[in-house]
């Protein structure tokens, strides 16, 4: 076998542990190609490989176990790409131990990049589920979030129902969810499709807390029936893009939220997908203008 280090060029390396679908866009088919499009090079591996998500009714495929994910890491490893990855993005987790594995990976990052682990990001997206639709994965994964993704992540990036899953309650205000955000172990919590009681009526939030700091930015509720499956998979690596390009935290959330919504609100009637490659370049340069608004301290 030759175990000689890959040649990639300058792109920073990322890590992305998440769902894959062959039609239809979530998971590493939501998260690569707008990290591509912003200059970032995605070491893509799959915990599931299915025909299409269920937003488009049945699908065939396959859940892959541990010791899939884990080979699939074994050779990235003997060629050195692992230790280079600037960063890990995990989503959908098929199976909870799949999370152990991921978080192992993530350790290991650490550990041997010594002195640089501190440019290191670990983002979780913990996919747990949505209003409306509850909870959605298997039994045992929302608790993995919970106890052991979320308090070894840098950087996590809920729905609101997924945090109120995470905290264990529902949220009375945005303030209410800035001062729960700082109790949580990551140093960044993003809180997407925040619509507490405080929130204008027609309105959607998107908060990120970092520290003393906080941020939000409200944006037009669109009127989208149905919604677009992906859509967290997409600002969430939209967000890591712009952080491993070195945006500032309200930067990053300003050109998340810009693209997630120029995306959206082109999304063809009907359609369940985000229209990535026909709008490609909204990923780069947005249409729409959002900003940030700080939040007193």
């Amino acid at each position: 076998m030759n175990t000689a280090p890959l040649d990639f060029a300058s792109p920073p390396l990322l890590l992305s542990i998440q769902s894959h679908v062959a039609c239809g866009h979530v998971g590493n088919a939501a998260a690569v190609f707008p990290l591509q499009r912003l200059g970032i090079e995605p070491l893509a591996v799959n915990t599931v490989q299915f025909s299409n998500h269920t937003g488009h009714g049945a699908f065939t495929g396959q859940v892959f176990g541990a010791d899939h994910i884990r080979d699939v890491l074994d050779g990235l490893r003997a060629r050195g790409m692992l230790v280079r990855c600037r960063a890990v993005l995990s989503g959908y987790l098929g199976d909870a131990a799949i999370g152990e594995v991921i978080l192992g990976a993530v350790r290991e990052i650490r550990a041997a990049r010594g002195a640089l682990a501190e440019d290191f990001i670990y983002c979780c997206d913990p996919v747990i589920g949505d209003v409306g639709r509850g909870v959605f994965v298997r039994p045992g994964i929302a608790e993995f979030q919970r106890d052991h993704a979320v308090p070894a992540a840098d950087v996590i990036t809920p729905n609101q129902f997924e945090f109120e899953q995470i905290v264990g309650r529902p949220l009375d205000s945005t303030g209410d969810a800035v001062a729960l955000a700082r109790l949580l172990g990551p140093r960044v919590v993003v809180i997407t499709s925040l619509r507490t009681p405080d929130v204008a009526e027609g309105t959607l939030r998107t908060l990120c807390v970092a520290g003393p700091h906080a941020w939000k930015i409200d944006t037009p509720l669109l009127d989208v029936d149905p919604l677009p499956n992906g859509m967290g998979d997409v600002f969430s690596a939209v967000f890591m893009g712009l952080l491993l390009q070195g945006a500032r935290y309200p930067k990053a959330l300003s050109h998340a939220v810009r693209v997630l919504y120029a995306l959206v609100s082109k999304t063809p009637p009907g359609s369940r997908d985000l229209p990535l490659v026909a709008e490609q370049n909204e990923i780069v340069w947005p249409s729409e203008d959002f900003e940030p608004e700080a939040l007193p301290a």
